[in-house]
């Protein structure tokens, strides 16, 4: 966010599909605009990258035989006619190439050498242009080795729009894959760009414009985004100048009995900073004395029977509940969890209440309505969708959000926002300070906060994700799980004046 100038749309955080990138490809060219040129373009986009980033040195240029191949013979070119001392590597015979590849390996005047026996030693950089970002299989015996040489070597490598031996549709490594520096895209990124462990392989993620027009995306529709503000802040529940608590949204966080007191009120007190007017943690009578001595400006409400914090939470004054964090997982939780989630209120699920349906986690979907949002870690979400957690990461927390009915929050450090409806959303913002405990129950407790002043589902849990990241860096190193509320005003007030200030 810093810098920043304007909001970006949800046009500019869409992240395509490997099946997407080709048709917008497509879509281009039948439009009128030659391969050639997109393959220029891509390669003179990735020349000029380098030369802002390094001093002209000993370049390496691996080439496939595909079209990130023919980008690898484009940024050779351009390299030495920029002073550069480049060699370049192709799998297999120049004559093999096809298309626009062989068009610009055509235009290379240098020796090209066979990849299969290169050593890339001596290189001061490699620009790696070998596989795209559909790579199926795992990369060869020989392309392995050469990633080795150059990790041992701590060679600075350069991909061409993934590293290869990354999918670019899961982030997944295929056998092997070049640690990249500098990682340069085209027209959008993909979801492999933001997903580990190809995230951990990409370095700096550089997408560049390459002439395909902003209108194809409203042809291929992508259904996944980069999650940021673009997406939800518009929908963010701002106090009127008229307004009033009542009016903001009343929560209800289900606290545990003793000793597990402190998750319901780290959640509860973020619920309150994100906005809710009034928030209450309701918790078995005999707990109370210590929810009343922690808690301030939330409220308190003792229960003896389940019946009693159903009918509370059932009131129309009150418009939402959290059950999960330190409730325990027994035989009550499960019982409560039922209850509330007849009552229909928008409904937050995490932790406890979430394991304690891994056994029959049909019961649980069975009463999941559209205003509800379960917010699993991947040992929960294993447990909830043990046959999903095979799929790659994108595919299968949509897939359990299609199962389930519930807004998906597949937690982690690259946390997967999936609604039912097939809306994805990846996050990137969340560093690894966030690794302490508490630190999920506020994250729920912000989900609560945002969804009972109104906020849906889907954006709420968006938002919710990346307050929580941002509130995590803006803190810095030595963050423990009740710094995070506390940092959100100052975001908030970040996010209000980009707001004002944004031209759209």
């Amino acid at each position: 966010m810093s810098g920043a100038s304007h909001l970006p749309d949800r046009d500019a955080a869409a992240l395509l599909t490997i099946e997407e990138m080709y048709r917008a490809d497509s879509l281009t060219i039948d439009g009128g605009v030659p391969g050639q040129v997109l393959m220029e373009n891509a390669g003179a986009g990735i020349a000029e990258a380098i030369c802002d980033r390094w001093r002209p040195r000993n370049v390496f240029v691996l080439c496939g035989p595909g079209n990130n191949g023919g980008d690898g013979f484009v940024i050779a070119r351009l390299l030495q006619d920029a002073g550069w001392s480049v060699r370049v590597a192709l799998w297999g015979p120049v004559a093999n190439l096809k298309g626009d590849a062989a068009h610009m390996a055509g235009r290379w005047a240098g020796p090209v050498e066979e990849l299969e026996t290169v050593d890339v030693g001596g290189a001061e950089l490699i620009v790696d242009a070998v596989f795209g970002a559909g790579l199926g299989r795992d990369v060869p015996v020989f392309l392995a080795g050469l990633i080795e040489r150059a990790a041992a070597d701590a060679i600075p490598v350069v991909a061409v729009d993934v590293p290869s031996g990354v999918h670019g549709g899961t982030g997944q490594v295929m056998g092997a894959a070049f640690k990249a520096a500098l990682t340069v895209t085209f027209f959008r990124a993909k979801p492999g760009h933001l997903l580990y462990p190809g995230r951990g392989r990409c370095g700096e993620v550089l997408v560049v414009d390459i002439g395909i027009p902003e209108t194809v995306l409203s042809e291929i529709r992508p259904r996944q985004w980069k999650n940021g503000p673009g997406l939800w802040l518009d929908a963010f529940p701002w106090p009127g100048d008229e307004g009033h608590k009542y009016a903001r949204g009343h929560g209800v966080v289900c606290g545990g009995a003793l000793p597990m007191t402190g998750a319901a009120r780290l959640a509860a007190r973020g619920a309150l900073r994100t906005g809710a007017g009034l928030v209450t943690v309701a918790c078995p009578s005999g707990a109370l004395p210590v929810y009343a001595a922690g808690l301030t400006a939330v409220m308190t409400k003792p229960y003896n029977h389940v019946d009693e914090l159903t009918a509370f939470v059932a009131d129309r004054k009150r418009h939402g509940f959290l059950i999960g964090p330190g409730h325990g997982v027994t035989a009550l939780t499960r019982q409560c969890a039922v209850a509330l989630l007849d009552t229909g209120k928008a409904a937050v699920l995490d932790a406890d209440a979430l394991t304690v349906f891994g056994d029959e986690p049909e019961e649980l979907f069975d009463r999941v309505s559209a205003s509800t949002v379960m917010t699993p870690h991947d040992g929960e979400y294993a447990r909830l969708f043990a046959d999903l957690t095979e799929e790659d990461r994108l595919a299968g927390t949509r897939a359990a959000a299609r199962r389930s009915g519930a807004v998906i929050v597949r937690k982690g450090p690259d946390t997967v926002i999936a609604s039912p409806d097939g809306r994805v959303a990846i996050n990137d913002n969340a560093p690894a300070t966030l690794a302490t405990a508490g630190s999920g129950d506020v994250l729920a407790g912000f989900v609560l906060g945002l969804m009972v002043q109104g906020m849906a589902p889907f954006e709420a849990a968006c938002a919710a994700v990346w307050l929580h990241g941002a509130a995590a860096s803006a803190f810095g190193p030595g963050l423990i799980a009740e710094d995070l509320p506390d940092q959100l005003p100052g975001i908030l007030m970040m996010l209000k004046d980009l707001l004002q200030s944004d031209p759209a």
